[in-house]
């Protein structure tokens, strides 16, 4: 007996090692996501000395089981005794460093970088920098790959110079290492060593390494070059920039390989604020058209995808004279993806163009993009309808933008319809309630008015709820009047439509529209109907009844309740369906709150 307390502190490692010998993989993984109770059970000294010793021979497992214990290897610091211990963290997370899945090698990494932030001067110096430079000579290219992630980590907390010139040379090595993924991994590090060097080392080596990866025979390594340019330009400043960078950049501007192109594309607008407006106009918005105008779909793609932040920054004059040409050209490119892209940027030209230069150049463009064959470049345009009500003015909206309007609310894919209903309510509020009523013009055909109502009918239930949440935020910014006239009645007649789910729309809209009616339109016109659905063959209808009238129940006196809706729900209450019945008792209890709070 005098064993049991000793007992109980071994239990929680005998668990431990119990699960992790399990073949059931979720208990294992349940044991590995337990480690800081685990380790705060045991204590600091014997999580030093059987735990982690114990992890490091469980690094043969199941890739997710790696996965969880590189992530949770990270968080024991202050498990293990804090600074001055936690070198004794690095042994297993080395081991994981070298695993041949990759993502398991990336949370390693990254538990390392945060753990040697915790780690006292000396541990650095004896522990983590011999960790370092044993990954980055390793023999397997895993090791060398997860090199490159802490070389700049170390780096900064390299307390002897001695080390720095060393760690260098360890990176130039990785730079020119004969594996790509090596390459590729140090080109993906570029920014951050660049970052964690002195400007001096930038500028004698970082940049040679980084110019021969822009060389680089492989295009997945050039291609995460790329993304370093940025960095280094804002690195070297506006002068190092245009005599370093900036050839790079057109190099890989005209790069054999679409995907280095792509890149370029993605990444040439951050280096527009570096080289500063005029280097932009000169000779980063020609390499931009370019991109505009590249054989392959992805890199228009890419480059459409940055319109509006380029449009912004060279100003109207220039996106007139040098960039509208090329959006119109892409507006009709043969590649629907092209299109989609340009469609979910072009509204962001707008107030770079101001209302004249909208309307002559960039409205011709959105119309045509608008009667688009594929759905998505529609939808795109949609999304952003709100930026060019605010420029072009409300008469030209009514002109040229309210017929395309129309006609996309009765479109043949329901995502574009939804889009519109939920567009309506910002352009009713700016062109106000008359146009509801105005004719299409020339085209002829419906009425917007009549489409909101149109919409409760649509097929799609989607559809159908976002019409009824659209028609409560067109009362509430028309009035009150202007929904008992021209609402109200429409949903009336649904109430007694011969398909079920179209009367449950009607319940719903009741439900949304009787707080903004007024008190005497609920009652006269809409509570009669209401509680003769209570009658309904249909189930669903009648316990919507039931719900629909506790919201109803709040907004009318006492008199109604008692006199109209309670025998109603009384009814109920003893229908055959038990959904009906519940729904009912629910009224029947807010009946009693409010008689009780009368």
């Amino acid at each position: 007996m005098a064993e049991g307390p000793e007992d109980e502190t071994l239990y929680p490692i005998a668990i431990l090692i119990d699960e992790l010998k399990n073949e059931d993989i979720s208990l294992r993984l349940n044991s590995i996501r337990r480690l800081s109770t685990i380790a705060l059970a045991l204590g600091e000294e014997r999580t030093r000395t059987e735990l982690i010793p114990f992890l490091c021979e469980s690094s043969d497992d199941e890739d997710e089981i790696l996965l969880a214990l590189a992530e949770e290897l990270g968080c024991l610091v202050s498990h293990v005794g804090g600074p001055a211990h936690a070198h004794v963290l690095l042994q297993p997370l080395e081991m994981l460093c070298v695993i041949e899945e990759t993502v398991v090698r990336t949370k390693a990494v990254e538990s390392l970088n945060k753990v040697c932030q915790s780690m006292t001067s000396g541990s650095v110096e004896e522990h983590y920098l011999p960790l370092v430079k044993r990954l980055c000579t390793g023999e397997w290219f895993t090791a060398r790959v997860s090199g490159c992630g802490l070389l700049a980590s170390a780096y900064k907390l390299a307390g002897s110079p001695s080390v720095k010139p060393e760690l260098v040379t360890l990176y130039e090595s990785l730079c020119r290492d004969e594996t790509p993924m090596v390459r590729r991994a140090a080109a993906q590090s570029m920014s951050a060593f660049a970052e964690a060097v002195e400007k001096s080392v930038l500028a004698e080596s970082v940049c040679e390494f980084f110019k021969a990866l822009t060389e680089d025979d492989q295009d997945s390594v050039r291609l995460l070059a790329v993304e370093s340019c940025s960095s280094f330009g804002k690195l070297l400043g506006k002068e190092e920039c245009v005599n370093f960078v900036l050839p790079i950049v057109q190099q890989l501007a005209n790069d054999k390989s679409w995907r280095v192109r792509y890149m370029v594309a993605q990444q040439l607008y951050n280096l527009c604020e570096v080289v500063g407006p005029e280097l932009t106009n000169g000779e980063v918005v020609p390499l931009y058209l370019k991109l505009l105008r590249d054989n392959e779909a992805e890199v228009r793609i890419a480059a459409a995808g940055k319109v509006g932040h380029f449009c912004a920054t060279i100003g109207a004059e220039q996106t007139s004279l040098r960039v509208m040409p090329c959006v119109a050209e892409l507006a009709g490119d043969a590649s629907q993806h092209v299109r989609s892209a340009l469609a979910g940027e072009v509204m962001s030209i707008v107030p770079v163009l101001g209302k004249e230069a909208t309307v002559q150049d960039l409205l011709p463009v959105i119309l045509n993009l608008l009667k688009d064959d594929f759905p998505d470049v529609r939808l795109n345009v949609i999304s952003k309808f709100d930026q060019v009500n605010q420029v072009i003015g409300i008469d030209k909206l009514k002109k040229s933008l309210l017929p395309s309007i129309v006609d996309l609310s009765e479109d043949r894919h329901w995502r574009v319809r939804l889009a519109i209903i939920e567009y309506v309510p910002l352009l009713a509020s700016q062109l106000g309630p008359e146009f509801f009523d105005d004719d299409r013009g020339s085209a002829g055909g419906p009425r917007l008015g009549d489409l909101v109502i149109q919409w409760l009918g649509d097929q799609v239930a989607a559809i159908r709820q976002a019409a009824v949440v659209n028609l409560k935020r067109l009362a509430e910014t028309f009035g009150a009047d202007w929904a008992n006239q021209k609402i109200v009645p429409e949903i009336l007649k649904m109430v007694s439509n011969p398909h079920y789910l179209y009367r449950m729309t009607a319940l719903e809209a009741i439900t949304m529209l009787a707080p903004v009616v007024g008190l005497e339109t609920l009652c006269s016109s809409m509570l009669p109907p209401i509680l003769e659905c209570a009658k309904d063959k249909v189930p669903n209808i009648r316990f919507g009844v039931a719900k629909l009238v506790q919201s109803v129940i709040p907004l009318v006196g006492s008199g109604v309740v008692e006199s109209t809706i309670k025998p109603c729900l009384l009814e109920l209450q003893d229908d055959v369906d038990v959904d009906v019945r519940f729904f009912a008792g629910q009224a029947l209890d807010i009946c009693q709150n409010v008689a009780v709070g009368g």
